[in-house]
């Protein structure tokens, strides 16, 4: 218990400093914009409380907030991606559900049900981070097309980050 506990703060902190000082210098002629701090989430444990899972969500989107700049931007979304994360695992649930001391990732599902379960979770934090953050639907199509064209960076480099850090 205390070794997976500090497992994932371990993962938490370098995820945090790994969008603070890498990816969020990163932005591709202001249409891609990687958030790959929302990994943290998506790979929690099934069996994670959900008012913990919402709880780690505040605090990891409040962070990003504080360093960012971005008053309540982070936190809304990381929120939003956190209540729908039951919901999705359910629709995304294997016919035998969810197997004991697993977790969500490529090594224990495959790559075709983690591609589904984490590109709906980016496209929700996407969505609401985006809008959220332009408050406007203005330039609507200009702020889907941002947000279509991050989150398929960010879902690519999730899914990199299975093959080359989570491994079984």
């Amino acid at each position: 218990m205390i070794k997976t506990l500090q497992k994932y703060l371990l993962l938490v902190i370098i995820l945090i400093a790994a969008q603070l000082l890498v990816f969020d210098n990163i932005e591709f002629s202001g249409y891609i914009n990687p958030y790959v701090y929302i990994l943290f989430i998506i790979i929690l444990p099934f069996e994670i409380p959900k008012a913990l899972l919402l709880i780690l969500a505040f605090a990891l989107g409040l962070i990003i907030d504080l360093f960012l700049g971005t008053p309540g931007v982070h936190s809304s979304a990381t929120v939003l991606m956190a209540f729908a994360r039951p919901y999705i695992l359910g629709v995304f649930a294997p016919r035998d559900g969810y197997q004991t001391g697993t977790n969500p990732r490529i090594a224990y599902y495959g790559l075709e049900w983690f591609v589904k379960y984490a590109a709906t979770l980016v496209i929700i934090h996407h969505l609401t981070l985006f809008y959220l953050e332009v408050l406007s639907l203005d330039h609507f199509f200009n702020t889907f097309l941002r947000i279509l064209a991050s989150a398929t960076f960010t879902l690519l480099i999730l899914v990199l980050s299975q093959f080359l850090v989570f491994r079984k």
